[in-house]
Parts: C-alpha cells; structure tokens; sequence
C-alpha cells in the first residue's frame, strides 16, 4: 500500500473517531460525563410530577399547598455541562428494582429526598398498589405490584447515641444502627445537618471516642470521626455484588444572602430564581471536603451524589415560610416538593443506568 493510501485510511479513521465521539456525546452517555457539573435551564415540561396526586408528601414539603404563590422554581432542569440526563421513568426504575429494596438512612434531607422519590415513582405508575408503615425509626413505602420497598431510616448522625447513666452520649466510634442495613440492595447515606446544633435541640448531653467521654468537642472533627466509623462499617458489611451504596453529598441552606452577592438577603424568602451559571460565589463549605476525604478512603465502592454545587445554586427552591402552612418559621434548609430533590434522584436514576 503506497504512502497516499495508508495516509487516506488514517484520516478517515480519525474523521470516523471524531464523528462516532461527537455522536456518542449528543446522545448523553459519554463515560466521561459528571453529572453534577452544569447549569439550571427553563424547562417547562417541569416538574416531573404534580404534586396534588401524591397525598403522602409531608406537610413541611408542600409548599404549594402551603400557600406558595409562585410556581416558576418548578420549572428548571439541571443541564449537565457535557452530556443530557435522561428523564426519569418511573415504572423503569421500579422494573429494574423489581422484588429488590432500598432505603435511604439519615435526617430531615433523607427524608426530602425520600418523599420525591416516592412520589415520582408513584405519579409514574399512579394505578399501582402501594402500602405505607412505620416501624419505629423505619418508614417503609412499598410498591406491592412490584416488590420494590422504598424505605427510610431516620438516623441523623449515623453513628450512635445511647441513654446512659450520665444522660445522652454521642459515640463516635460505635455504629450498632447498622444491623438494619444489611441486606439491603440499595442504600443512600447522609449525615450533616445536626452536627453543628446546640442548646435545646442538640440530642446528646455527652461525646464519646473509645474510653474518653468529653462534654463537647470541635463538631467538624467530631463528624470526621463519625464518617471514618461509617466507612469503616461499609468495608467490613458491604457486599459490592450485592449491594450499590450512595452517599447524598451536603445539602446546602440560604441564610446569607452575601454568599449569593445580594447581601440585603437575610433568608431565602422571596427568592424566585436560581443563581446563573455554573459556581457559586460563596464556595463550597468545608463539611464537602471532610466527607470527600472519607470517601477516598473507602476500599468498597461508594458514589457520591455529589449535589452541594447544583443545589447551592438554587436559592430559590426552598420553602421559606410555607413549609408549615404559611407559619413565621423561616425554613432555607429542607426544599419545596416539587423541586431540588427530584434532581438529585433525576441524577441517582441515570447513576444506575
């Protein structure tokens, strides 16, 4: 074969690479592709689900039927920088769980988490038999034409806190709320939120690591410690043939409008739009980075839904004062349904594809 020959069968091999690259990237399943890098777009076949029909959903998330009067935080879609998410399907998610469980175990954002999931799956397959109980911190919502359980295990810390003779005590090192994990076929972890609650609300009156018992101790090294015992439980408990484990990443609040460049923001009231492009001006916080650095540890295999970026860009998605029916509490924490959340399980759905 002469030079001209062999130089012809190289350029249309590469022009064919190119080609078949660009393709396969039009079509949104590069393995390349990170989810979680991107933009919020208008979309107005959003939301995924109308919230009326899924009579389940806790009060604190209904911020329509609290009285919200604007609907336009429903109407954005995360765009991935470098490929497209494929929407949600209900009723394939539900085949491909058939006579399988998952359970998510952490607080409050667990169960926000929790209750999209539900009702996207139930306003996919709305004919569909399910059943709803509770055994004492497990919430359990089953699909019975499917087998599927979705279920919660409310656990705000993950490690443990024990009744004792001294009163509450927080250990860091002891994990015995594991035994309700095993035998799971998906689990989605999260812990933060409460690490940093003082006075009334805070749930221990002590702090344990081994033999030593201290009144308090500095809170982000308090939940390092607590994540290296939970991963340490994952290396020991998880089968990876068995088992797919998640982790919810940090989910952020909007109390500082200066961390958004609107310093006159006290809260998220008020709050319509979600922050253009990409970053965030007031940065990642720190706890991310503490739970990166466990996560690199692990030796099983454990995603991260890596969601504090694309959430700390949407200021406007929580409920504000209509998370209790239009009550005085301020809540920039928890996220109205429909809303944040369904991308995050948007994202999870696509992970197991």
């Amino acid at each position: 074969m002469g030079f001209w020959s062999r130089h012809s069968v190289i350029t249309f091999y590469l022009l064919l690479f190119i080609v078949l690259h660009y393709l396969h990237k039009a079509k949104g399943i590069t393995s390349e592709c990170d989810f979680f890098k991107g933009r919020w777009i208008l979309d107005r076949t959003y939301p995924l689900y109308d919230p009326s029909i899924c009579h389940f959903l806790e009060h604190e998330f209904t911020c329509q039927r609290n009285g919200r009067p604007d609907l336009f935080y429903t109407k954005f879609r995360w765009q991935p920088q470098d490929c497209n998410l494929a929407r949600f399907d209900g009723e394939d998610f539900l085949e491909r769980l058939r006579g399988k469980s998952m359970m998510f175990v952490g607080d409050s954002l667990s169960r926000n988490q929790w209750q999209s999931l539900t009702c996207m799956l139930h306003s996919s397959v709305p004919n569909a038999t399910y059943t709803i109980t509770r055994v004492d911190d497990v919430s359990i919502f089953e699909f019975t034409e499917y087998g599927v359980k979705v279920m919660l295990d409310r656990n705000v810390y993950l490690v443990d806190v024990v009744r004792e003779r001294i009163g509450r005590v927080l250990k860091l090192d002891s994990i015995d709320g594991g035994k309700l994990w095993k035998g799971i076929d998906m689990l989605i972890f999260n812990t933060w939120h409460w690490w940093n609650r003082r006075g009334p609300t805070q749930p221990w009156d002590y702090v344990q690591v081994g033999q030593q018992v201290t009144k308090d101790m500095d809170r982000m090294l308090a939940f390092q410690m607590a994540l290296t015992t939970w991963a340490a439980w994952v290396d020991t408990n998880i089968d990876p043939a068995k088992t797919m484990v998640f982790f919810q990443g940090i989910s952020p609040s909007h109390y500082n409008g200066t961390l958004w460049n609107e310093p006159s923001a006290k809260s998220c009231k008020e709050e319509k739009l979600p922050l253009a492009g990409s970053t965030y001006p007031g940065g990642l916080p720190p706890a991310l980075f503490v739970l990166k650095d466990v996560l690199n540890k692990i030796t099983k295999p454990v995603k991260l839904l890596d969601i504090t970026n694309l959430s700390l860009l949407r200021k406007d998605g929580h409920p504000s004062i209509y998370g209790f029916g239009g009550l005085t509490a301020m809540d920039c924490s928890h996220w109205c349904l429909p809303g944040v959340p369904d991308t995050w399980n948007e994202i999870l759905y696509n992970l197991i594809l």
